[in-house]
Order: C-alpha cells, then structure tokens, then sequence
C-alpha cells in the first residue's frame, strides 16, 4: 500500500456520538406493539445502523405482517414522527464523544456526519450535535438506496469532501456501520453500542472514544499504511 496520511474522519451518529439508540427502541417497540407484535433482541440488533426501508423490512417480518408499501410507508412516517419527539426531548451525549469531536476539529481535519437517519431527523440531532462540527452530511435518504452496509454512504462523504476513502477514519458502533466503511476502503474505529461488532480487516475495537484524539486517528491510519 502507497503512503497514507489522515485526510478526513467521517463519524456516524446514532449510538457513535449520540446515545439515541435506545430513543430509537422506543419507538421500535411501540410500533411493533401497534401492529400486534413484539420486537426481538436479535431483531432490534438486526435493524441497527439500518436504513429505514430495511428497518420497515425487519419490524414487517418481525410481526407477522406482509411487507405491503402502504403499509410500510405508513408504518415509517409514524416511526419518523415519534423519533422525532423522542429527539426533541433531549439527546444524550456518548462518553467521549463531544471531546473528540472537539480534538479532531481543532486539529483541522476535515469532517464528515455519515448516518442512516434521514435528514429530517438528523437535523433535529444537529442541534444538539452542532454543525459546526461537519463539512458535510450524508443522510439516509440521499444516497439512492445504496444505504449501509453497502459503500455509497462512506463514499459520497469522500467525494464531498475530495478526498481518498483510504485516507480516512471512520467511527462506527455497529456491524452495518463497520461494514459499510470498510467496503468503501476506510480504516474503521468501532466503539460499539448496542450490539457487538466482530473484529476484521481495517478494523480498530475500543471500548469508548474517551481519550480519542487526531493523533490517535492518524495512528491507525499510518498502522494501515505500514
């Protein structure tokens, strides 16, 4: 492998920085109890880093229901607004999180927000976020259905950003996430939140992004390149 150096990281938002997983369960739950079901441990796990066409997906199959496009649609504007009030309600924070954003700002990387939330949403969440934090973001419903884990989402940041997905860190916390970033050819450092993410290739586990740092992130880029 050439030379590589830090150009830009890209971070994801929900359970990375924000501890809006467990809003989004919430929701989820509430759903899946209207539609005269119940929702799985290994179902919620499932939906994870998802989109909200695979999302609708798994919740249909969850319950018994046939994955009709009315239905669905239904079903995922009410998940949309109910997200919603649970994310003006406040969001939280994830250990770490805030701080590194801070470090890596100040050190002049560029940046990047990479979600699977849809823009209406994530906009709700910058507020609490900032987005001075961001050169750019690339939401759930703006990259043609290619969404997590296929490689679009980390690849249109890159683009936006003009830079090389090789030259990048990406922070995830789920498998979809992780596997999202690595196929875009991103060294990935996974801090995991509600589902445990197995080691692999351009992968780096760490428990929380407390003490995370540019310096950090550069490391593992320069580990990669060596």
């Amino acid at each position: 492998m050439s030379d590589q150096n830090l150009s830009a990281v890209l971070w994801d938002m929900d359970g990375t920085l924000i501890d809006s997983e467990k809003l989004w369960t919430v929701a989820l739950n509430e759903l899946a109890a209207q539609l005269g079901g119940a929702l799985s441990q290994a179902a919620r796990d499932a939906m994870v880093g998802s989109n909200v066409d695979r999302t609708m997906r798994i919740l249909f199959a969850e319950v018994g229901k046939l994955p009709e496009p009315a239905a669905m649609a239904e079903g995922a504007a009410w998940l949309d607004n109910r997200a919603g009030e649970l994310f003006e309600d406040g969001l939280e924070w994830r250990p770490g999180a805030r701080e590194a954003l801070v470090a890596v700002r100040e050190a002049g990387f560029a940046t990047a927000l990479v979600t699977s939330t849809e823009r209406r949403l994530t906009e709700v969440a910058l507020a609490t976020i900032g987005r001075e934090f961001f050169d750019v973001t690339v939401c759930g419903d703006e990259v043609d259905g290619q969404n997590k884990p296929l490689p679009e989402p980390y690849r249109r940041a890159a683009r936006l950003l003009g830079v090389d997905p090789r030259d990048c860190v990406a922070v995830e916390d789920s498998p979809t996430g992780a596997e999202s970033a690595v196929a875009a050819g991103c060294t990935v450092l996974v801090v995991p939140s509600e589902t445990a993410v197995p080691p692999g290739e351009r992968r780096v586990l760490r428990e929380s992004l407390v003490g995370v740092d540019a310096a950090l992130l550069a490391e593992l880029i320069e580990a990669e390149a060596a």
